[in-house]
């Protein structure tokens, strides 16, 4: 399968823009929380035949309760869009990490189809699968599964494939896998996840999908074995998903 030109991943520029925001946001806030202290401070020097009076520490209490409710309700409306706006922007970096170049000319972030599934195949109840379309027809699909058995917890993968259920690429987009060891399943760090491309159910027996310690193509780290068998494992069982769903995928989304 001849290779394909795929978007280099800006999404670190992005985050660091994202992290900027979010500090000078907590520094205002805290500044905010600190002014409104000193004033409460203030009032209670000012008034000391207040302090033993059971209504007033009442509603003193109940106005920083108030305040507080106030400033966090401020950072919901202030972030909000923010966070959204960044977790799409990863998702579409993402996506042009396991969708090609040139193949197609639509949107697959808004293009998609939600579909039920289990913990075997992709590891969530629906899968929200996204569509690429080259000229009004149905080229490829992306979606996500979770190996949720990893070294150090749950692995976050998106997958895409097309029409003749061959890979297009993988990438890992979260994990808790040891630095240095079990990391290398980022792209990275090494170019292990891209020894999936072009791979099918079709053109590799379940017994060849598996690491070499397991007898099969896919090599493993050494001092961390677990990490890669389990992306194995997890592709080996989004494919599944795929063939189990293929003809349902192509032709409603082609509708």
């Amino acid at each position: 399968m001849a290779s394909q030109p795929f978007e280099q991943d800006n999404s670190k520029p992005r985050m660091a823009d994202f992290r900027l925001k979010a500090t000078t946001f907590a520094a205002t806030l805290k500044a905010g929380v600190r002014k409104a202290d000193a004033v409460a401070r203030e009032f209670w020097q000012k008034a000391p035949d207040m302090r033993d009076r059971l209504d007033y520490q009442t509603y003193l209490l109940a106005g920083f309760a108030l305040l507080t409710s106030f400033l966090l309700g401020i950072g919901d409306l202030a972030t909000r869009g923010s966070i959204a706006e960044r977790l799409d922007e990863d998702m579409q970096a993402s996506l042009r990490q396991v969708l090609p170049n040139g193949g197609y000319d639509n949107d697959p972030l808004r293009d998609t189809l939600t579909v039920a599934s289990d913990s075997a195949e992709t590891g969530q109840a629906q899968t929200l699968v996204h569509v690429a379309r080259k000229n009004g027809v149905v080229a490829a699909v992306a979606y996500k599964t979770i190996a949720p058995d990893g070294y150090a917890g749950p692995i976050a993968i998106i997958l895409g494939v097309d029409g003749k259920g061959e890979i297009l690429g993988v990438r890992v987009i979260a994990h808790s896998e040891t630095p240095g060891l079990g990391d290398k399943i980022e792209l990275g760090k090494s170019n292990w996840i891209l020894s999936f491309d072009g791979k099918s159910r079709e053109n590799t027996s379940e017994a060849r999908f598996k690491v070499k310690k397991d007898g099969g193509e896919f090599d493993q780290f050494a001092g961390a074995t677990i990490t890669p068998r389990k992306v194995v494992k997890a592709v080996w069982s989004a494919l599944g998903f795929y063939e189990k769903h293929r003809a349902e995928w192509f032709t409603a989304a082609d509708k």
